[in-house]
């Protein structure tokens, strides 16, 4: 696209969009004029260092000798050099002395000595010099005069690089040594750096429909201008962790065909108050001078948390960075093609200035992706990897339901990396197989259990895959594992057959069943229960209090929502909020949390004796092969129960 200041002009009919201003110098209310302490320092230690330097070649080195000591050797003839500049004498002995000879010093071969000014015209100790077998003596003066030459000059070159340290400091621009500290660390990508389009983006439609005005408007602004329509000046763009929110942002550049300044949110912040502000100012300047671009800034809630709050008030770097940030995108005229994008997987931290029209005016929610997302997903990551022919996407899409975009490529790679490890030539099912057990269950630990617990483990695991099976709102049981992974001992792996959004009543008393379905299995084969249960306990909990207190499941309790406190004090919330019940409705809380447990356990328990020859099939086939899967729960306990939510029981 033309730059805006040497494009054609539109014709008469259309009103002549304003020129970009041209870019003016900084004065002293954009940014702090840098202190001149850290140049005066540089300068005293420079002067000191040349001072010490100075003083140590006048006064010689360190194995000075009293002049005691070098008349009594001069006079027994053992000294075999001597160079006498001046009143400094230096040579070397010919027998080195020691004890009282040597004045109570341990001495080398070479040594140095100061000569009285009186003793310099004493004729016997010029008689005695002159017996020295090698002996030189020069004039003073020129040596002094060059070594103090040779040192002004050596200072006045350091004096000359602080000066020019120091005016470069003063540059307004901020280019210099000191000045680039002030300076946006942003990483810019020019249209030949990023090739990233929309093409390269799957399972996101929606979210490019929201970004393609932003792409039209980057491309012919004229458009929006001629009807006086305004684009959103922020966009951002929200989502959880590994999503491809920065994927998106580096498309709309890369579709745009325009510059991408992107930065993280933490560059902003030091320790030093004002330099956050100073780096936004010089972001946003660049950013102007290459108009039409995109800035994207990663991780925004770093910097754009509300202010004033969380745990010990506001950080005032912060808070002024994020003042910064408000001031520049209000300072955006209407015909200026900068569009600001933003990254962020906790929009409710953020401060409400930074969300309000005018600022970021767009939000776009990236979800996870379906399953014909993630099937696209999968057909972008395995281009470059060769795959057998009994490798189906739609069915590996098909089992990773709740994976993201960059969950998807991990599965890839570590799919890739195991058929490497076989020594194969192409990416097989199995290895998909084998991948997505790590990722879900973690990498195989090596672990020797004793008979008694790995007992104990597949008679828990196969509880809770008996409950599972035979509970027709809980997912399907996919595999059964007694082999440890991860933090757990085993693990029972069930695959969902559908994306789901929204759970019933029935679902999730079922599920709290199937969560303690190993603790009953453990009860009723050893009578007594272990510590293994201690996750499925915290789980089940959590899950009864939620029904209970957040999503009025409970008859006794009533269509009430109770709140309790936030989990994240340091993230721009309050440490501690007043609760809104009495303490007589927090009893009644508890209570019908450990009616609903209760009633999960009893339902588990007595489902486990009615179907205990199964159970005891499905925990022997654990102990013996260590890891059975579907096809093999099928023939041990014969086909699923269809999963319908007609037969579960409310407590």
């Amino acid at each position: 696209m033309p730059d805006p200041d040497t494009s054609t002009p539109p014709p008469s009919n259309e009103p002549t969009p304003k020129p970009r201003p041209p870019r003016r110098e900084r004065d002293d209310d954009d940014a702090p004029r840098p202190s001149l302490w850290g140049p005066a320092i540089l300068i005293g230690l420079f002067l000191s260092l040349m001072l010490a330097m100075s003083w140590k070649n006048l006064v010689g080195s360190a194995n000075e000798v009293d002049f005691s000591v070098f008349w009594k050797q001069l006079n027994a003839s053992n000294v075999s050099e001597l160079a006498l500049t001046g009143s400094h004498a230096a040579g070397k002995w010919k027998v080195i002395p020691d004890g009282p000879d040597a004045g109570g010093k341990k001495l080398v071969e070479t040594f140095s000595t100061h000569i009285p000014e009186p003793m310099l015209e004493d004729p016997e100790l010029r008689n005695r010099l002159r017996q020295v077998p090698k002996f030189k003596a020069d004039d003073a003066t020129p040596q002094l005069f060059s070594q103090f030459l040779f040192g002004s000059m050596f200072l006045m070159a350091m004096l000359l690089v602080v000066f020019f340290i120091m005016r470069r400091s003063m540059d307004p621009s901020g280019t210099s040594f000191i000045g680039s500290f002030g300076k946006a660390g942003a990483k810019r990508f020019k249209l030949s750096d990023h090739h990233t389009t929309f093409a390269d983006v799957a399972a996101m439609e929606s979210a490019k429909g929201e970004l393609m005005e932003i792409v039209e408007f980057l491309k012919t602004p004229e458009k929006f201008h001629k009807l006086g329509a305004q684009i959103p000046k922020g966009v951002l763009l929200m989502g959880s962790p590994g999503t491809g929110k920065t994927l998106l942002a580096r498309a709309t550049a890369g579709e745009a065909g325009v510059p991408f300044f992107t930065i993280n949110g933490s560059e902003f912040i030091q320790m030093f108050v004002g330099v956050g502000a100073s780096r936004v100012r010089d972001l946003f300047q660049q950013a102007r001078d290459n108009s039409p671009c995109i800035i994207f800034v990663d991780e925004i809630d770093a910097v754009g948390r509300v202010r004033g709050a969380g745990l010990g008030g506001g950080h005032d770097e912060r808070e002024q960075t994020l003042n910064q940030i408000l001031s520049e995108m209000d300072g955006f005229s209407p015909t200026e093609a900068v569009i600001v994008m933003a990254a962020t997987n906790r929009p409710d931290v953020l401060d409400p200035a930074l969300l309000r029209p005018g600022r970021f005016d767009r939000h776009v929610t990236i979800d996870r992706p379906t399953k014909e997302g993630r099937k696209q997903i999968l057909k972008i990551h395995v281009r470059k990897v060769p795959l057998a022919d009994n490798v189906d996407l739609g069915e590996v899409a098909a089992s990773t339901i709740g994976f993201t975009g960059a969950e998807l490529k991990n599965l890839v790679n570590e799919a890739a990396l195991n058929a490497v490890r076989a020594m194969r030539t192409a990416v097989v099912r199995d290895d998909f197989e084998v991948a997505r057990d790590r990722v879900l269950m973690g990498a195989k630990r090596e672990e020797i259990l004793t008979e008694h617990e790995k007992a104990m483990t597949a008679y828990h695991e196969a509880g809770h895959a008996l409950l599972a099976w035979f509970l027709p709102d809980v997912d399907p049981v996919h595999k059964v594992t007694i082999i440890p992974r991860g933090r757990a001992l085993g693990v029972t792996q069930l695959l969902p057959e559908e994306d789901r959004y929204h759970y019933g009543e029935k679902r999730m008393h079922s599920q709290m069943a199937m969560m303690l379905g190993g603790r009953a299995a453990e009860k009723l084969v050893f009578d007594e229960y272990s510590a293994g249960a201690e996750d499925d306990l915290k789980r089940a909990t959590s899950l009864a209090r939620r029904m209970v207190s957040h999503w009025g499941m409970s008859e006794k309790i009533g269509p009430v929502a109770f709140r309790q406190g936030e989990d994240h004090p340091f993230l721009g919330k309050e440490l501690h909020e007043a609760r809104e019940f009495s303490e007589e409705t927090a009893h009644t809380i508890d209570l019908e949390v450990q009616r609903f447990l209760n009633a999960a356990a009893d339902r588990a328990s007595k489902l486990l004796a009615e179907h205990r020859p199964q159970l005891e099939a499905v925990s022997n086939s654990l102990l013996q092969k260590e890891s059975i899967d579907h096809s093999d729960i099928v023939a041990l306990l014969g086909p699923p129960i269809p999963r319908t939510n007609s037969d579960a029981k409310k407590p």
